[in-house]
């Protein structure tokens, strides 16, 4: 009896939000800020809820339960946006990005969806919640207003906490390292003066886009949105994309929960002809290569294609490599290395024989060579590369190599290094431990918070007071500034009113 009962419980607690209608939004634009909400999507759909996904990259494939919406707009200006020669700006030391561009990317993003068609028409369906990009959602909380539902974040950049302090969570500059640049959260006295300086200078870029982007949003969808900030700060629950293990340990409101590695599964038995090529390498095994969705191999520089085509023919494993080009057009490739356009990543990344992961060093990536516990060799490119670089560096598990600098016996020098040293294979395992070690997966996570929310018609209950204070108020300096004032004050009253009166009763006592 008592477990019919128990069973008809878990039934009821179940069904309580079964049906629900989300609509998913990510403007980021590289494609691996699609990959946490599908893995989310994948979860949800079993469970009865219609997932609607917004996003600038059409689908590879169709789900039952699931439709995506790519406007043409916010594909095209993506498309446009990211034809950049990454590679060559880093080896040249130059920024990847102008400020301009940085600058212009979130309004011109957002002009660019919502005046589309396919975009609008989703304000005549009903939804009972949105998650959106915690990287860049401003111009997708006017949808947020119009549909008049609870919305939460996946913060698919790990590092980036900006959307965590505005919703009142304690983000110090003092162990919270901009999100693109190259330290931990064990700085220096020079470090961390450092990185408050960048922090409000990214804050100072930062504000005039959005009052531009506020001028947007209210262009498209009605004078009467209120300000994002305003809005931004109503946020009913953070999905984090990190873990004490791989990022950093944080203090973290009860609005908010780690998700790191939500997309990382166990190794499949890879296709024939990449088992065949890795056979052939006896025990000796592969190195895996790739810079990932966000950096083309195939527009990097002649001179660096080179460079690693050099470094790989001295190399006595095979290489498996991701290059999107045609391997008829790498004239000069070594025979241990194979070519393709698209590998399956954690397939190869878990397959006994790999030795080394050489890579652009891309959160999901470091997080999948963690999951599966594979040393690195990092070549930062641009963005968040570099933390998530000196994270794993700090780590022990990593090593990092400057394309400024590089050359090809040190890529050969760093690859051997890694193989050979147990140091870097001991330390990527016992960070796979404790990445693993966890009281419920990822996903399982990030499912019951999301119908936490929906339960909970959003939840607000776990929203902090913090989130309306600004800056001097969170920090009590406007309760400092008015201590000084009265102190001030009772001096000034001092000098006013007491001191003539003791000088006047010091001449009476001599009189």
């Amino acid at each position: 009896m008592t477990l019919r009962i128990l069973l008809l419980a878990g039934l009821l607690a179940a069904s309580c939000c079964s049906g629900a209608d989300i609509l998913m939004i990510t403007m980021g634009g590289t494609k691996s800020h699609k990959i946490p909400f599908l893995e989310l999507a994948k979860g949800l759909i079993p469970r009865g809820h219609n997932i609607t996904f917004l996003n600038g990259f059409p689908a590879d494939f169709t789900l039952h339960g699931l439709q995506e919406v790519t406007p043409s707009g916010l594909v095209e200006y993506i498309r446009n946006y990211t034809n950049w020669d990454l590679l060559g700006a880093r080896m040249r030391g130059d920024m990847p990005l102008s400020l301009w561009d940085v600058f212009r990317f979130s309004w011109q993003i957002c002009d660019a969806t919502l005046e589309d068609k396919e975009t609008m028409d989703l304000l005549g369906r009903k939804f009972d919640l949105m998650i959106l990009d915690g990287a860049f959602p401003e111009c997708a909380l006017g949808l947020v207003y119009r549909l008049g539902v609870p919305f939460m974040y996946i913060n698919t950049v790990g590092f980036y906490t900006g959307t965590m302090a505005l919703a009142g969570n304690p983000v110090p500059y003092s162990t919270t390292p901009a999100f693109y640049r190259p330290v931990t959260d064990d700085m220096s006295f020079f470090e961390r003066l450092s990185n408050a300086f960048y922090t409000l200078v990214g804050d100072v870029v930062y504000t005039p886009s959005m009052l531009y982007l506020q001028h947007m949003v209210r262009r498209h969808l009605g004078s009467d949105v209120p300000n994002i900030w305003n809005l931004s700060r109503n946020v009913s629950f953070i999905l984090q994309n990190g873990q004490a293990s791989v990022t950093y340990p944080r203090p973290l409101l009860p609005n908010v929960a780690e998700i790191a590695c939500i997309h990382c599964k166990p190794a499949a038995p890879l296709p024939k002809d990449l088992e065949d090529f890795i056979a052939g390498a006896g025990e000796s095994g592969f190195i895996y290569v790739s810079m990932g969705s966000s950096v083309k191999a195939a527009n990097m520089p002649d001179h660096l294609r080179q460079l690693l085509v050099q470094a790989f023919a001295r190399l006595p494993y095979r290489v498996l490599w991701k290059y999107e080009a045609s391997p008829a057009l790498l004239t000069d490739l070594p025979a241990n290395v194979k070519i393709g356009r698209w590998l399956p990543q954690q397939d190869i990344l878990g397959h006994r024989k790999l030795r080394a992961f050489v890579t652009h060093g891309g959160l999901l990536s470091m997080f999948e060579t963690v999951y599966h516990g594979v040393p690195v060799v990092t070549m930062p490119v641009f963005c968040d590369h570099d933390a998530n670089a000196a994270k794993a560096v700090a780590d022990g598990y990593a090593l990092k190599l400057d394309l400024e600098t590089i050359t090809s016996e040190r890529l050969v020098r760093a690859i051997h290094k890694v193989i050979h040293d147990p140091t870097y294979r001991r330390e990527a395992k016992r960070r796979q431990v404790l990445l693993k070690d966890q009281r419920s997966t990822p996903l399982e996570t990030a499912i019951y918070w999301t119908e936490y929310v929906i339960r909970h018609n959003g939840a607000y209950h776990l929203q902090s007071p913090a989130r309306n204070l600004n800056f001097l108020q969170y920090y009590c300096l406007d309760q400092v500034l008015f201590l000084i004032g009265v102190v001030y004050l009772l001096r000034a009253l001092t000098r006013l009113y007491l001191n003539p009166r003791i000088v006047q009763l010091g001449k009476e006592k001599l009189h």
